[in-house]
């Protein structure tokens, strides 16, 4: 079970990562104004747009924008949160997962009800957005998970250990 632990926690560690990067960067041009961002990041926001046809971030529509508001409220947050406590092996770190993955698995479902169900959604923009539904769900379940080893998987170190005076 440790080495599956260990594995989950390294895709995890990755996930969160992407997350915390994706998110102010790209992701937050939907609801923040353009002059916030340099031209690069605007350009490539318009390349995926247009590469994937994600008309989502194109359109903007309500509950789409009050997705990526939450996003950056909580889900950015919490993936930094989350690397940390991964990292570093906080005991918190169950609860944060778990709160993460329930989060985006939610928003996921609404994002690819959305996809699919409008019919305007291309092939390759749904494959793109289904392996965050699994990555939030194994999230979600790692945080159920019992903290049996609370080594971090980043700088390992030993307790100190104190003596006792008699």
């Amino acid at each position: 079970m440790g080495a599956m632990t260990k594995l989950i926690d390294a895709i995890l560690f990755l996930f969160f990562l992407l997350i915390a990067i994706v998110a102010p960067l790209l992701d937050g041009q939907t609801c923040l104004p353009q002059h916030y961002y340099p031209q690069i990041l605007g350009d490539l926001k318009s390349w995926y747009s247009t590469e994937y046809g994600d008309y989502l971030s194109v359109e903007k529509p309500h509950f789409f924008v009050g997705l990526v508001w939450l996003e950056l409220f909580l889900l950015w947050p919490l993936a930094i949160a989350n690397l940390v406590g991964l990292a570093s092996g906080k005991s918190w770190f169950n609860t944060t997962s778990l709160i993460f993955g329930v989060s985006m698995f939610t928003s996921m479902v609404a994002i690819l009800t959305e996809l699919i169900c409008s019919g305007r959604a291309s092939d390759k923009l749904i494959m793109l957005y289904t392996p965050f539904i699994g990555l939030a769900a194994l999230a979600a379940l790692r945080g159920l998970l019992s903290p049996s080893s609370k080594s971090p998987i980043l700088g390992k170190r030993p307790a100190l250990i104190r003596k006792k005076r008699v």
